[in-house]
């Protein structure tokens, strides 16, 4: 399963790279390897000779999606959200540090935001990363930090932990976070968290397109937009239209 986690997050790796990377044989790798691609989980490229994610992988990823309500509920709204706002609309939750996007419904607009079903992005430089984050007591958010320091991506990325706890602040006042450059250069995305019926964060709503379109004088319309769906989804799943207030949550 190590090996098998770890093609899937750096995929296109030789035999060589991916012993070396696990410290492991390349025998050991091998026996592994050969295992995986008979069930279908991984293959092999002849021509570059290197090691995918097979298709298996994603059948059974579909399956997981499947278990929840979550994704099947919010199709027609991300798809809404789409075409009111003429920008990609996604869906994500959190995982171990990450978000992790499990539907997305794009733009027709030739330059889009593509962030397909099992994308992982940092927590602290993504919309809707940063939506979720804003929930978190604090001392979760510290362990987050602690066992994964913020990586900059690019010169807006928040890697201080003040300012990143001030814009987490901000966020949770106004309900709604920005990604503004933070990941990609040229790319801003809006979200909004989705709560369940305890009040927690579960899922993160966010539109994303180039800045040219997503630019600060739409922000307003935007985020408007996202909080209305995040909303509606928070509703479709049972849950409440905003969080409980802790004292141990910044903000």
């Amino acid at each position: 399963m190590e090996v098998f986690e770890f093609l899937s997050e750096a995929q296109g790796k030789t035999l060589s790279m991916l012993a070396s990377d696990l410290e492991q044989s390349a025998a050991t790798v091998y026996r592994i390897l050969v295992t995986l691609e008979g069930r279908g989980m991984v293959e092999f490229d002849q021509v570059d000779q290197v090691w995918y994610i097979g298709p298996r992988a994603f059948v059974i990823g579909a399956r997981f999606l499947k278990r929840t309500s979550l994704v099947e509920r919010a199709r027609p709204i991300l798809r809404s959200l789409m075409e009111e706002t003429g920008e990609t609309a996604n869906l994500g939750i959190e995982q171990n540090g990450h978000v992790l996007f499990v539907s997305q419904v794009e733009t027709n607009a030739s330059i889009r935001a593509f962030f397909p079903p099992g994308t992982l992005s940092r927590l602290h430089a993504s919309g809707i990363g940063k939506a979720l984050m804003a929930q978190m007591d604090v001392a979760r958010m510290d362990r987050l930090l602690r066992e994964a320091p913020p990586e900059r991506f690019t010169e807006h990325t928040l890697t201080d932990r003040d300012a990143l706890m001030a814009d987490l602040s901000t966020i949770r006042a106004r309900g709604y976070a920005i990604d503004g450059e933070e990941r990609n250069i040229g790319m801003r995305c809006i979200a909004a968290p989705v709560f369940d019926i305890n009040g927690e964060a579960v899922a993160g709503i966010s539109v994303s397109g180039p800045t040219s379109r997503v630019a600060p004088e739409h922000i307003a319309g935007f985020s408007a937009a996202v909080v209305a769906a995040a909303q509606e989804l928070s509703a479709a799943i049972g849950g409440s239209l905003a969080p409980p207030r802790d004292q141990n949550t910044p903000g």
